[in-house]
């Protein structure tokens, strides 16, 4: 899968899932610095799965229109320790194959989904 994990994204996470065979860009090293719209149309450009703990993505696709339609995942789990954010990502990323065209949010015991305007 093509990743685009935002710069928040703990640098244990992203190396898990590179180890799982992603492909996975890392703001924080591939584009520091990079405003959030920068980042989520570098993930339109390069068909890359945005993954973030920063809930401005939603905002930049429902509320001011940007594209998304490359999909965005946004974490929101208790930061029990480096380990268990590195295997809940790990674990998220299996379960599904559907994430294109929606925004999931990713909590301790649910995951809520919300289809991404098609137009942006």
């Amino acid at each position: 899968m093509n990743l685009l994990a935002n710069e928040n994204f703990p640098s244990l996470a992203v190396t898990a899932l590179r180890e799982a065979g992603h492909d996975v860009l890392w703001a924080r090293t591939d584009m520091p610095g990079a405003m959030d719209d920068g980042i989520l149309q570098r993930a339109q450009d390069d068909s890359r799965l945005v993954v973030t703990f920063d809930k401005d993505f939603g905002e930049l696709a429902f509320r001011w229109g940007l594209s998304a339609s490359c999909g965005v995942i946004l974490f929101r789990l208790r930061m029990l320790s480096p380990e268990y954010v590195r295997d809940r990502v790990i674990q998220t990323l299996a379960e599904r194959v559907d994430w294109t065209g929606h925004l999931f949010v990713v909590e301790e015991f649910r995951i809520r989904t919300r289809p991404l305007p098609e137009n942006g």
